[in-house]
């Protein structure tokens, strides 16, 4: 329940900053170009709201329901559907009244005020955390497949990868990410180049197998916890690294698996370091091909510790980060960009991965993590500037079609036709919403 409410919380808070922050980016231009705003609301807020005040012609406030939030804007057909005013003359300060390119400029400037958030938060936490990360060529020993699905594919432990689709893997972040495109994946196996297909309902498979990483980096055997019950209670103690199975060397977890298969039910001298002393343990292997333990997960920053491998470690001052901020963000938007082209390939099976607030809240960690928040805001922040600029009637991309389309002929669209299209775009979206939240739930009790 505590991990529920940490990302909750997250979450909400988060969104609170995108929004506001999306909406001042009508907001301020509706005021340059002295356009009357008649409410600024984080949250929605049909028949109440939890809090308001009025400031000149504007009700500001907070809503109930937290879906978002809205500017609006006189004069303008948006979703709250105002017939009565729009059937009234149009007055100076109304939105309809102003030029094109004004109505433009304040029809983008949410998705620009977000796009450019997320290039100054990556562009800060680069400045103030650095970034690190894994080279995939220092894998020597290749990679370890933690799911059947990898062994599905067709990889093997301690394969390395080199490319997938002529992408050449600089980092063992980035295998992930690409298998989700399927392709051609070239790998090193015992010294021979070979290529493997990964199938393109890739996606589709994992979320269907709920599984989140199908390769790791290697990692050594760390006792964590010896069970009760194990023979071996009292000889083999937490933190012992397993280093040999009679005396061959067992590097890594994935080797002490498969060696242990040679001896079921039998006993073996299991070299292991313990307090930086190299010790000789006689244990018994259960039927199970067992010694009686569990093994602690290493992660990155314990890899890194133990010196199993060697990390990339980048440093930015202020000046330097701007850039690596911007490119950052133009990478996140273009891979966002090739995985929302998966959604619309019913082939891939990825529109089964679509998530609500479930699934947005799962992002972030079950422990505050300043890092950890600022990255997830930043990357959430060009997901709303992606998902708004679509062009869907009832997003920000819809107003830009039909004012791009007025630019071009000279006619504006009628009254009319535009309320019927902002209703058409506002079921769209509440169906999508309720298919999203309802994958949310699928995969909750599934």
């Amino acid at each position: 329940m505590e991990d529920f409410f940490i990302k909750a919380v997250q979450l909400i808070a988060s969104l609170s900053i995108l929004v506001v922050l999306h909406e001042l980016g009508h907001f301020i231009p509706a005021k340059l170009f002295k356009t009357r705003v008649e409410k600024f609301y984080l949250f929605f807020d049909p028949w109440f709201s939890l809090f308001k005040f009025k400031r000149g012609d504007t009700e500001y406030g907070i809503g109930w329901l937290p879906l978002g939030g809205y500017v609006k804007i006189a004069g303008m057909i948006d979703e709250s559907m105002d017939k009565e005013q729009m059937a009234l003359p149009p007055k100076p300060d109304e939105f309809r009244s102003k030029p094109t390119w004004q109505r433009l400029i304040i029809m983008v400037g949410g998705v620009t005020v977000n796009l450019l958030l997320a290039m100054f938060i990556y562009s800060m936490t680069l400045f103030v955390w650095g970034e690190k990360y894994l080279p995939n060529e220092n894998l020597t020993d290749g990679i370890w497949c933690v799911d059947s699905m990898a062994y599905e594919v067709g990889l093997m432990n301690g394969d390395k990868i080199l490319s997938i689709n002529n992408t050449k893997i600089e980092k063992l972040g980035d295998v992930m990410p690409e298998m989700l495109y399927g392709g051609a994946m070239e790998i090193e196996r015992n010294g021979s180049i070979i290529s493997i297909d990964v199938p393109e309902d890739f996606i589709e498979n994992l979320i269907d197998n709920d599984a989140r990483q199908i390769v790791y980096a290697r990692i050594p055997t760390i006792v964590a916890q010896v069970s009760p019950e194990s023979e071996n209670v009292g000889l083999i103690l937490p933190k012992d690294q397993i280093v040999s199975v009679n005396g061959k060397e067992v590097k890594y977890y994935d080797q002490l698996q498969m060696e242990l298969k040679n001896y079921t039910n039998e006993n073996a001298m299991v070299g292991v370091i313990r307090d930086s002393e190299n010790v000789e343990l006689d244990l018994f292997i259960n039927d199970l091909n067992q010694i009686g333990f569990n093994t602690g997960f290493v992660n990155y920053k314990n890899l890194e510790r133990l010196g199993i491998y060697e990390f990339a470690s980048l440093k930015y001052g202020l000046l330097a980060s701007f850039p690596a901020g911007i490119n950052k963000a133009l990478d996140k938007l273009g891979s966002y960009v090739r995985q929302f082209k998966l959604i619309l390939n019913p082939d891939t099976g990825a529109y089964k991965g679509l998530g609500g607030f479930g699934a947005l809240g799962g992002l972030f960690p079950s422990s505050w993590n300043w890092q950890a928040f600022w990255e997830i805001t930043a990357f959430l922040s060009i997901i709303l500037a992606f998902m708004n600029i679509l062009p869907i009637p009832a997003l920000d991309g819809g107003h830009v079609m039909f004012l791009l389309y007025e630019m071009i002929s000279g006619r504006k669209p009628g009254d009319k036709f535009m309320e019927y299209a902002q209703l058409a775009g506002f079921v769209l979206l509440i169906s999508l919403l309720l298919f999203a939240n309802g994958n949310d739930l699928f995969r909750l009790f599934k």
